[in-house]
């Protein structure tokens, strides 16, 4: 007999699995509350389902998943199984831009380049970018919130922090495209805007394998052509500057070496450079790219890194940044840190960034440039910003702290329309003003400036539906100011955390100087050992607590050290030195036997017994 189906037919087909779609179609659906006390903000999108689909909850959050959708395919819930990846592969073109500079030789082409309001670029961007820095950070991207999800809340790159930091503008047209481009329109393009043959532009984009043309190539063409050239060759060198800095900054792919070609269409006339919102443009850029790089398989991450590398700088100034003591607040704030690689691994940077805490977090760092640059009422646009095909979405409801602002449960994140709905787009930005938070969305104000509030029931709804420690239990340190408390299954740890946990122990010794005891130094060093052996049995056996320095008990044969230490006698210190630190004898039951008897020796030389003698600066005198 032919099977049935649900509708009741008969099929003489045979019977087949649902498929996912199908499966998840038959979820259960719930309505979802409006958030209390707050405005809805309107966005492009007006057809969005007023449903949502229930989702279990991920090993070590989200709980609820109803904002954090896709988090099964993210980094974090990876590295929360087990399953880690190597900092990522950076894209950064600092150098490069110092291999095409405008001097007073080229001063009509520096002339065009101030007035489109990209001048800036030429000299803030970091010639260095730290991998484990930028990695961590990358694992803390939600694609869903465009949010970093940190351990005490969201926080984002606005568009304040764009202007601050680049001094580029954030306000005008919006970049868009058209349509995809192709080989043969970017051949046309090259030849119509830069002048060149049909062949070479050809030849170019072949050796890409794209629609790009190389940045090398760009300075090999154009970085000669100088004010003493004619007028038609100084515009094309215009063109070609423009598009190799925004092809080094706002706009840097994974490609690592050449720019795309459709970014040649906005240069086209030169005296409308100026009129485009470069700042929303690289935002959304750097928004998709960071989204990206959350994927597990994925290893690169592109976009201007100079903004998000000054970010972390601004915003975490006492963990990550060196400032330039020269810098003054007219010049942009990139240009206020000296850029540097942190020597901490990214395991390291990912605890620090687990254990950080909302005081060490500096949430208004433009206070003082204020004067200069005031706060732009764009930055409290509400809705989405593009760059060509990309278009994402930007919610300053989720960082009011960012504002001054005190937090409050923000809106559900909204779906960004469809790249080819450009119209509608365009039309929604052209009317931002419509479209900024109200006084009544923001809320009020934190009563003391850079406090970095929230209302009480802000910290229980984000534990549900966010995921806000990246390391997973095994893998963590648990060092404590005690140097002595660490997890059982630290032994599961890689071998460069457990290099990181014994330095720790050792360096947080050492620092207390000769003061403490020397059973502490003792302690702490077997300790270390016992880290370094990989196993937790053999830290434990190995720690011996310190005792108090006025008594000293004698360890079993089961607790015993597995380093003895000597006993240290200072010999009288100079006029000028301080008290040297005299060390009682260690107990009876762990000491060395006597030595046999040995001729005497002058007080400054180093007998045969298990004494030894110190100078005063600390070194062995054998």
């Amino acid at each position: 007999m032919p099977p049935r189906t649900r509708g009741g037919y008969t099929s003489s087909a045979p019977r087949r699995r649902p498929t996912g779609s199908e499966r998840r179609r038959r979820v259960q659906l719930r309505e979802v509350e409006p958030a209390a006390d707050r405005d809805p903000v309107e966005h492009p999108q007006h057809d969005r389902d007023e449903t949502e689909e229930v989702f279990e909850g991920a090993p070590g959050g989200p709980i609820d998943r109803c904002i954090l959708r896709s988090f099964d395919k993210h980094i974090a819930a990876k590295i929360w199984v087990g399953e880690d990846r190597a900092p990522l592969k950076l894209v950064n073109h600092g150098a490069k831009l110092q291999l095409w500079e405008l001097g007073m030789e080229r001063s009509r082409i520096y002339e065009t380049v101030h007035r489109s309001g990209l001048a800036p670029l030429t000299s803030c961007s970091h010639r260095v970018a730290s991998r484990p820095m930028l990695s961590a950070f990358c694992e803390r991207w939600q694609p869903e919130t465009t949010t970093f999800h940190m351990p005490f809340g969201e926080m984002t790159i606005t568009l304040d922090d764009v202007a601050s930091i680049l001094h580029i503008p954030v306000t005008g047209s919006m970049i868009s495209f058209s349509q995809p481009l192709h080989a043969d329109d970017a051949n046309a393009l090259l030849v119509e805007l830069l002048g060149t043959t049909d062949v070479e532009a050809s030849r170019e984009t072949e050796q890409c394998r794209s629609p790009s043309v190389r940045l090398l190539w760009l300075r090999d063409h154009f970085s000669t052509i100088t004010d003493a050239s004619s007028d038609d060759d100084i515009v094309f060198a215009t063109r070609a500057f423009l598009l190799h800095l925004v092809g080094c900054t706002l706009f840097a792919d994974k490609s690592a070496t050449s720019v795309a070609v459709v970014y040649l269409e906005l240069f086209r006339d030169l005296s409308m450079v100026g009129s485009y919102a470069w700042g929303a443009a690289c935002l959304a850029y750097l928004y998709r790219q960071l989204s990206i790089a959350t994927r597990f398989e994925v290893r690169q991450l592109g976009g201007y890194l100079t903004l998000l590398q000054a970010w972390i700088y601004e915003h975490f100034p006492e963990m990550f940044s060196s400032p330039d003591m020269s810098y003054t607040e007219s010049r942009p704030r990139a240009l206020r840190w000296r850029p540097h690689v942190i020597p901490d691994s990214l395991p390291s940077v990912r605890e620090r960034l687990d254990r950080l805490q909302i005081s060490k977090v500096c949430w208004e760092p433009y206070v003082d440039h204020r004067a200069e640059h005031p706060l732009p009422d764009i930055a409290w646009y509400s809705g989405c910003i593009k760059c060509g095909q990309v278009v994402e979405p930007y919610h300053p409801e989720r960082v009011l702290r960012q504002f001054g602002y005190i937090q409050t449960i923000p809106p559900r994140p909204f779906t960004p329309p469809r790249p080819d709905r450009s119209i509608l787009l365009e039309q929604y930005w052209e009317r931002w003003t419509d479209h900024v938070l109200t006084d009544q969305s923001r809320g009020r104000r934190c009563h003391y400036s850079g406090s970095g509030e929230s209302v009480p029931e802000y910290m229980p709804w984000y534990d549900r539906i966010s995921h806000r420690i990246v390391q997973p239990p095994q893998l963590r340190s648990a060092f404590t100011t005690d140097a002595r408390s660490f997890p059982p299954s630290h032994a599961a740890s890689t071998s460069d955390t457990h290099v990181a946990r014994a330095f720790t122990i050792l360096g947080h010794v050492i620092s207390g100087g000769r003061e403490q005891s020397a059973d502490v130094f003792w302690a702490a060093l077997n300790e270390a050992h016992g880290i370094l052996a990989g196993s937790a049995e053999i830290a434990a056996s190995h720690n011996t607590p310190s005792p108090a320095p006025a008594s000293h008990s004698s360890p079993s044969p089961a607790t015993r050290p597995l380093f003895s230490p000597p006993t240290f006698v200072y010999p009288p210190p100079a006029s000028d030195d301080p008290p040297p630190l005299v060390v009682p004898p260690p107990p009876a039951a762990v000491a060395p036997p006597a030595p046999a008897a040995a001729p005497s020796a002058p007080a400054s030389d180093c007998t045969a017994s298990t004494t030894v003698y110190v100078r005063s600066k600390r070194k062995k005198n054998t």
